[in-house]
Formats: structure tokens, sequence, C-alpha cells
């Protein structure tokens, strides 16, 4: 017998939404504690709710857990990046390929470029951006592979919103966005994979060069 996961107190959820967000936005900055009386007072909620959205938030890879330090907002570094990235490179083209074998609807992933151009702050573009990728992975027709890369979306819109900060480059995100789903929907299989799997590979490069060769590849 499967059980499904209970939902979550919408006490809960509401801090979790806003601190998500403040995470994106960089109101609550890397590294910067979260002290669970002072986000309760903030958002005028008992202790608990506060303590179940960071627990929730650690599952996703924004927030940190601690015994010592207690909830921080997660670093963002080159390693950390690579690591995400090097999974979404590994994982991503190949969900698309399926998708498009598939001929799966990708009706949502344009929505989520529509979301993305309308955006009012970092917070809610990286995150169409991110629902932008997810619409083109999640019909593969493999729920374990979709699951997986779920995992680490938050993880990847941190990335962003901390790349854009030093480099606001989402305009030239956004254009090979565009030129991956129009490849998609012209089943341009090959080409479209390729485009995403360079759309990956450079914005990673560029937002943390390697060390060794003094910079990133466009």
């Amino acid at each position: 017998m499967t059980f499904a996961p209970a939902p979550i107190p919408s006490r809960t959820q509401y801090v979790l939404e806003a601190v998500k967000h403040a995470i994106l936005t960089a109101r609550l900055r890397p590294g910067q504690a979260l002290v669970e009386t002072e986000l309760a007072a903030q958002f005028g909620v008992s202790k608990t709710p506060v303590r179940e959205a960071l627990k929730t938030l650690a599952g996703t890879g924004l927030v940190v857990m601690s015994q010592y330090k207690g909830a921080t907002v997660r670093l963002v570094d080159a390693a950390m990046a690579r690591e995400v990235y090097d999974v979404r490179l590994l994982l991503e083209p190949e969900a698309l390929r399926r998708s498009i074998t598939r001929r799966a609807s990708l009706e949502a992933a344009q929505e989520a470029l529509e979301r993305a151009d309308s955006a009012v702050d970092e917070a809610d573009r990286s995150l169409a951006n991110r629902d932008f990728h997810r619409a083109l992975y999640l019909p593969c027709g493999n729920p374990l592979l979709a699951r997986m890369l779920d995992e680490i979306r938050d993880q990847a819109a941190l990335v962003s919103t901390v790349a854009w900060a030093a480099n606001p480059s989402w305009e030239r995100e956004a254009g090979e966005h565009r030129e991956i789903l129009r490849l998609a929907l012209a089943r341009d299989t090959e080409a479209s994979v390729a485009a995403l799997h360079d759309h990956i590979a450079s914005f990673v490069h560029r937002a943390f060069p390697d060390d060794e060769d003094g910079g990133g590849t466009a």
C-alpha cells in the first residue's frame, strides 16, 4: 500500500514561499542566518511553521541546517554551481530528447517563457525559467527521471539568482530558451538537444569561470 504525502499546513506553506522568495531575490543572502524567532515574529506565526518551512527548504537545497549554527541560506560557489549543473547536463538533454520523441505537448514551456518575459523581479524570472526547463523534461515518459531533475530545481534557481546579481544576462538566456523551444516544436531533436546542452554548459561557465583558464566559454 502506498501513502500520499501529507499536505503542508497553510501557515508553513506561507512561510516557505515567503522565505524562498526572499532567498531568490537576495533579500536573504547566501550564508545569512535564519533565526526561527525572528522569522516567526516577522510573519506573525509561531516557531513551529517556521521550523517546518526551513526543514522543507533544506530538503530542496536552499537552506543548510547545522547543529551548531542553526539554519542558514545556502552558500553558492563555483563547486556548488558546477555540481548542480553537471547533473542537469547529464539528465536534461536526454529528458528533452524523450519528450520530443514522444511528441509531447510543449505548450507549458511557451507559457513559462511569457511569464519570464513579464517577471517583476529576479525570483519570478528565475522560477519561470525553471518552469520552462521543467516543461521540457516533465513529459519525458520517465517519472523517476523527472523527479530527479525536480529535486535540483530550487538549487538551479538559486545559482541563477546569484549569477544574475553579478552579471544580469537573462536576456541572453531568454533568447536561448526561445531557440531551444523553436527547434523542439519543429521536432528537430538533435539540434534542440544540442542547443539545450550548450545553454546549460555556457551559463555555468560564464557565471563561474574556471580559475585555471582565467575565463569561461560563451
